[in-house]
Formats: C-alpha cells, sequence, structure tokens
C-alpha cells in the first residue's frame, strides 16, 4: 500500500486546485449604489434561494465606490447609479468584462409636508423654505440631475441656497423622512420601496428635465477567481430580476 501513496498525493493535490475556487469562492462581494438597496435586497434574496449562493453587498454613492475599488477594494461586482463610473473602471483596467446597462432610473420630488401640491411642484417648492435634500452631485449621479432640474426650471436661485446634501441618495431620502429637510429630490426605487410606503408625496420628474439616468453594472477583477459573481451578473438580466427593478420604477434597457 505504501507504494501507491506518493502516486495518490499529486492526483489529491491536483484536485484540491481544481476544486479550490468553487468550494471556497465564499460569498459574492456586490458593490452597490445607493438607489439601489432596497430593490438589489430582494433580488439578492431571490438569486440565493435560486442558487444557493451568499451574496454580501456594501452601499455608497457610486463615486465613493469606483476611489474604493481603485483602492483595492475586494468587490466582484459593482452596480452603479450612472453608465460613465463604470466606463471609466473599465479604461481603468478594473473590469474583467464589459460594463452593462441593467435599469434607467427615475427622479422624483418627494415631500412629507401635508401641504405638498405634485400638480403645482415648481411654485410649491420656490415658495417653501424649508431644506430640499440632494445627495452629493460630486460622487452620486441622482444628485448631479437635481441640479440639472433646478438649471432647467430656472428654481437654482431659490432653492440652493436652500439645499442639504447627503454622501448619497439614500441619506438624501433619510433627510426628508426624518424631518431635516422639507423635501428632497429622491430615486424613485427608494419611495416606492415598501419601507417607505405611505409617507408623504412624491411627483415625476419630467424626462426632460436631466439627463437619462442609465444605470451600469461592472464585473471587478476579483470576480476573477469567484465563478458566483458571474452567475449574480448574469441572474441581474434575467426575468425574475427585471421584474424586481420593475416594481421599484426603474426602466428596463
Amino acid at each position: 500500500m505504501q507504494s501507491f501513496t506518493p502516486r495518490l498525493r499529486p492526483i489529491g493535490a491536483l484536485l484540491l486546485c481544481l476544486l479550490a475556487p468553487a468550494a471556497f469562492a465564499g460569498p459574492v462581494k456586490v458593490a452597490v449604489a445607493a438607489n439601489v438597496q432596497y430593490a438589489f435586497a430582494d433580488i439578492a434574496a431571490a438569486f440565493t434561494r435560486d442558487t444557493g449562493v451568499a451574496v454580501e453587498p456594501s452601499y455608497a454613492s457610486s463615486g465613493k465606490i469606483a476611489t474604493q475599488v481603485l483602492a483595492g477594494a475586494p468587490f466582484e461586482l459593482f452596480l452603479s447609479a450612472d453608465d460613465e463610473t463604470p466606463r471609466k473602471l473599465a479604461s481603468a483596467g478594473q473590469t474583467v468584462a464589459a460594463p452593462k446597462t441593467y435599469a434607467l432610473g427615475a427622479l422624483v420630488l418627494w415631500s412629507k409636508d401635508p401641504g405638498f401640491d405634485g400638480k403645482q411642484w415648481q411654485n410649491w417648492l420656490k415658495a417653501a423654505s424649508g431644506k430640499v435634500a440632494i445627495a452629493n452631485p460630486q460622487t452620486a449621479p441622482y444628485g448631479a440631475e437635481a441640479l440639472r432640474v433646478l438649471d432647467f426650471y430656472k428654481l437654482a436661485d431659490s432653492v440652493k441656497p436652500r439645499l442639504v446634501q447627503g454622501d448619497n441618495i439614500a441619506q438624501a431620502a433619510q433627510f426628508v423622512d426624518s424631518g431635516a429637510a422639507q423635501s428632497g429630490f429622491v430615486a424613485k426605487a427608494l419611495v416606492l420601496a415598501p419601507q417607505m410606503q405611505g409617507k408623504g408625496h412624491w411627483v415625476d420628474m419630467p424626462e426632460q428635465s436631466h439627463q437619462p439616468i442609465v444605470q451600469d453594472m461592472a464585473l471587478l477583477k476579483p470576480a476573477a477567481a469567484n465563478p458566483d459573481a458571474r452567475k449574480l451578473f448574469d441572474y441581474l438580466s434575467s426575468p425574475a430580476a427585471r421584474a424586481i427593478l420593475q416594481r421599484y420604477g426603474y426602466r428596463l434597457p
């Protein structure tokens, strides 16, 4: 029996090497733009239920996520709030596949003020005296588009002095929810979340008032060691995931 041992060891080592990526890949590490947090939680739950693969999400603004990726953060998949940031990461050699559009976002003005008038929102916003929340336009695409809306309707002079910025769009929504801001320009996906149902009123911002919010996803370099990351990347284009995105107010590419 001893004469066979040296032959079995190399074979066993080879099998271990072949199986290691699948056996020890661990949960898929996903960096998610804050506007998608509720929708992605539902998608991740469905993905885990369908595949048995765990998902480990982190939420932040797209700009902050990009900075973390460039600094070596071990994210395997990135769901951005725009298409520009994933393209920049691809140009910097941080992706293993071409970025892909997974959703088109919508911007709304939301308020819990009983006097909020969605039909006359421009006049209401101009006459109001309370704070107006937006996401940081330097790092959050929804914040940048909120400024475009103000410029488009010539509301910048009256509203900009009252702006309060959140680190990301979810924090901007928290300002409104807590009463720290009287109103806020937030992602439609946030106000449609079950956690927000029945809280205040909102009105869609017309598409012509800002640039389209095209949201891309990117498979990042660490995904090369975890085949489950590619599974989740593909799952986000599945009928199940697309149905969830639609439920949260996203349009589909």
